[in-house]
């Protein structure tokens, strides 16, 4: 069921968009139509938008459209865009940095480092935005998002503002459960004062690391699936000969296994078909259960 708009809802500043193709916000590049698309003007806006049309029809929230999967019948219900509108990232007391949902990560990293600060570098590794990081403790390179957090702003569906601590919240390796109906738009962060200039070139030498190791040139969502216990998924799917096997236009990356890519014209189907036969696969020749780390969202058209 699409969520009823309040057409006489002239206060909105934000953009409201219907029938929005989804391949256009997502890393995958693929994706069906979104019934309602809204991108606000900052977060009161969006405050304001939640509590003039809250009902029971389901919100999604999307960043950079990293780590997502959406099936290609598209989305019954609205899509929330935060990536460059709540944007806001700023200094807000000594060693406290706040960062709004839409906020891509690897520009927290830099604006930390930049600022005399150090232990941001984690961050220049994390291809989505502070939402999706707070909402799934993302990490890279040996840091996780949920060390830093001082306290993060949420909205709740009618639009009421909440400020939460991190001893509200259940936090594990990707994994991040809090109080229920309830959304991130904003954390703060606690860096200590360092050499950000070291800091500036060890962020350099990580991602040309990176680089050199991931498929950054195709689309992907990133890693599609966590890591074992002990283990690396990549590891895995490269011992079972997964490299390069396709369904369709998706493929197991040559160049990192836990990277599955858009050769060109893959629909959201075959990427998810690969996914399952991945995992399958893995279960079978290794015993283990790979846990997907990718979210899938939306209707099936098959």
């Amino acid at each position: 069921m699409m969520m009823a708009i309040n057409t006489e809802a002239n206060s909105i500043r934000g953009e409201i968009l219907y029938n929005e193709p989804m391949s256009k916000h997502t890393s995958w590049r693929v994706g069906g139509m979104a019934d309602c698309y809204f991108k606000p003007a900052d977060i009161e806006d969006l405050a304001m938008f939640l509590a003039m049309n809250s009902n029971d029809s389901q919100i999604y929230w999307v960043g950079l459209g990293s780590n997502l999967l959406v099936r290609d019948g598209g989305i019954r219900g609205t899509v929330i865009m935060t990536s460059g509108l709540l944007n806001t990232l700023e200094i807000v007391d000594d060693e406290i940095i706040r960062a709004e949902a839409g906020v891509a990560c690897p520009k927290v990293a830099k604006f930390v480092a930049k600022n005399g600060f150090e232990g941001s570098e984690f961050f220049a590794g994390i291809p989505g935005t502070i939402g999706g990081a707070l909402a799934m403790n993302a990490g890279a390179f040996g840091g996780e998002t949920w060390e830093k957090v001082v306290s993060v702003e949420t909205l709740d569906r009618k639009g009421n503002k909440h400020e939460r601590f991190p001893n509200e919240y259940d936090v594990a390796y990707r994994s991040v459960n809090g109080p229920a109906g309830e959304w991130f738009v904003a954390g703060k962060f606690k860096f200590k004062k360092g050499d950000g200039e070291k800091s500036l070139k060890r962020m350099k030498a990580l991602l040309e690391k990176r680089n050199a190791t991931q498929p950054s040139n195709q689309p992907s969502c990133g890693s599609v699936f966590r890591n074992p216990d002990n283990d690396y998924a990549a590891r895995l799917i490269e011992a079972c000969g997964l490299k390069g096997y396709c369904v369709g236009g998706a493929s197991v990356s040559e160049k990192h296994a836990n990277f599955i890519v858009n050769t060109g014209n893959a629909s959201a189907l075959d990427i998810e078909n690969l996914i399952a036969h991945v995992a399958t696969t893995v279960k079978q020749q290794k015993g283990i259960k790979l846990v997907r780390e990718a979210h899938i969202i939306g209707d099936r058209n098959d």
